[in-house]
């Protein structure tokens, strides 16, 4: 078995999904008392989400960047980066490790394409649905991705950052997440990508009958089906 290298903390509500993902999806394939092997370096968010809104993306890489590679030092055999956004800075990830990078994008299409979907709505952060480092990544692939208006991306961001990584569940903005999927399907979206790693702890495929992606389970699993090989 590989070791799954984790950086997380980004924010760590939604790398808590990320560990218990990837150790029940191994247990369930090895069985009795297997667990993943994780080296994981988790990082003090507040640093990270001050540099985005700062749009201080080059700090953003360094801090990552270096993280990344004390990942890899403790005996990682892969990286996977535990937050869509900061997929922005992938490239300076990759240049300062000798390992692969799982990234999230890539992962996100192969099920997207495996389901034959063709167009998606996209739900995430300001700085994923607005920037290119994300639908540009989908579009290869072949797929159209929609985005919603902006009122609504605030209203999503807002979710996000305020709500969620506090590890607040509001049914409220529950309903406004689903009330804005519900107007990306009207405009022609076959699913919807859950591109925020914490917008699953809001919204459930229970919740709604539009085709659910979710980035954190479809990026975690992907790493596990990596390390057993």
């Amino acid at each position: 078995m590989k070791t799954i290298g984790l950086l997380g903390g980004m924010s760590w509500e939604s790398t808590v999904s990320y560990y218990q993902v990837i150790n029940r999806d191994v247990n369930r394939a090895l069985g009795g008392h297997h667990s993943a092997k994780i080296a994981l370096i988790s990082l003090d968010f507040a640093e990270v989400e001050a540099f985005q809104h700062q749009g201080r993306w080059d700090d953003a890489a360094g801090v990552l960047a270096d993280a990344a590679w004390r990942v890899q030092e403790a005996g990682a055999d892969l990286i996977v980066l535990c937050t869509n956004t900061m997929h922005k800075v992938a490239r300076d990830i990759e240049k300062a490790v000798d390992i692969p990078l799982l990234h999230i994008a890539d992962a996100t299409a192969d099920a997207l394409i495996a389901d034959g979907v063709k167009r998606v709505g996209l739900l995430g952060t300001c700085f994923t649905m607005e920037q290119g480092f994300y639908k540009d990544r989908l579009e290869a692939y072949g797929i159209e991705v929609q985005v919603p208006e902006k009122a609504q991306r605030d209203q999503v961001h807002r979710i996000i950052y305020d709500e969620l990584c506090h590890g607040e569940i509001e049914q409220a903005s529950r309903q406004v997440m689903l009330s804005i999927m519900q107007e990306l399907k009207t405009g022609g979206a076959e699913a919807v990508i859950l591109g925020c790693t914490e917008i699953a702890l809001l919204v459930a495929q229970a919740d709604t009958e539009i085709p659910l992606y979710d980035t954190t389970a479809i990026h975690a699993r992907r790493a596990v089906e990596l390390a057993l090989g």
